[in-house]
């Protein structure tokens, strides 16, 4: 008895269906800008609450020989909201587009920013692939150092001004940020046996002033290489191939040096290509700029890791891949690398 009563009949869905029909496209009509037209199309189309989606699901408490008028009545009222959803959606849109300031078809379009590597990036890719090519392997070490690695084993006596405060970023942990890549040389050898040939990329840190030509956080490359025979010739002729696989027909130069881990040690310089060495302010009015520092290995630093300095030597060098950026890509102040500047990076990977 109780679901007769509350069955609905054919004419009161139709009604109601009606109804809605009459209510939803007057308020159709009247909607102003888009938000208010999907408020409407939610109020009366949604799937969960609107008003017409209420009415579908009395459909089925219809006897079976009302239902086909009813489910008629129901497509022709949603098809005619919709329909006026969408007559009124373009009528708003329309007016936008009048509403709006014309189109200036003569100006530039707009650039649009693409990612690209940076120049130091590019640099340590193609050392290292040059590298690799003469049978070296990348290695990698700590950024965070203890001083027996970062100077002890590397031959600094006590008293080198390489330790003092103002040379050196300590750490309250009694460790330091490494002033650079060479303590990786003593961990590879006392993991590996000789012969080693590698080529270590980093970070490396010190107390210098940010100028044209230094960074108080810079990347270095170190390059090692460890075998029975292995002598001053071997790394002259190494680094001078490099030299002209990288920067081509530009001219280079070796000059005596000292660094307490390489005995003797040298730095090599390229011809300036900013200036063509003619002198400027990267070079110091000198036509050359320095690329890297080199030299065999000292005899200490083989027996700190544990090697037998009587049967095997070595060299090793040093560079600052961003000081090769600069040459490579006619950087004259080292900070254009480090200012994040999105159009002088941009310019630069064209």
């Amino acid at each position: 008895m109780t679901d007769t009563v509350n069955r609905p009949s054919l004419a009161e869905l139709l009604d109601r269906m009606a109804g809605l029909e009459r209510e939803a496209l007057p308020a159709i009509a009247a909607a102003a800008d888009p938000e208010e037209l999907e408020r409407l199309r939610i109020r009366y189309l949604g799937r969960t609450a609107g008003l017409l989606s209420g009415v579908s699901g009395s459909l089925g408490l219809l006897p079976a020989g009302d239902r086909p008028a009813a489910g008629a009545a129901f497509a022709r009222a949603t098809a005619a909201i919709r329909a006026r959803l969408d007559e009124r959606a373009a009528a708003v849109a329309a007016t936008r587009r009048a509403a709006a300031p014309p189109l200036d078809l003569t100006m530039p379009g707009r650039a649009v920013w693409q990612g690209g590597r940076h120049p130091v990036t590019v640099v340590i890719d193609e050392v290292a692939a040059i590298f690799r090519e003469l049978g070296f392997t990348i290695a990698l070490g700590p950024e965070a150092e203890s001083e027996w690695y970062n100077f002890t084993a590397l031959n600094f006596p006590p008293d080198h001004p390489a330790l003092d405060l103002h040379d050196t970023l300590y750490l309250e942990s009694g460790a330091l940020l490494r002033t650079h890549t060479s303590p990786v040389q003593v961990r590879t050898l006392q993991a590996y046996p000789p012969p080693v040939r590698v080529l270590v990329p980093g970070n490396a840190y010190r107390r210098d002033f940010f100028d044209a030509s230094h960074a108080p956080m810079f990347v270095q490359i170190e390059g090692l290489a460890i075998d029975e025979g292995v002598s001053f010739v071997d790394l002259k002729a190494t680094l001078t191939h490099f030299a002209r696989r990288f920067f081509g027909a530009a001219r280079t130069r070796f000059r005596p040096s000292f660094f307490p881990f390489t005995e003797p040690s040298a730095e090599m310089d390229v011809e300036c290509r900013i200036c063509g060495g003619a002198g400027c302010r990267t070079c110091k009015l000198t036509g050359w700029t320095e690329i890297l520092g080199c030299g065999m290995v000292h005899p200490a630093v083989l027996r700190s890791a544990g090697v037998d300095a009587e049967r095997y030597t070595g060299w090793a060098f040093g560079m600052g891949p961003a000081r090769v950026a600069q040459q490579r890509y006619d950087i004259p102040d080292i900070r254009e690398l480090y200012d994040s500047d999105v159009r002088v990076l941009a310019a630069l990977a064209r």
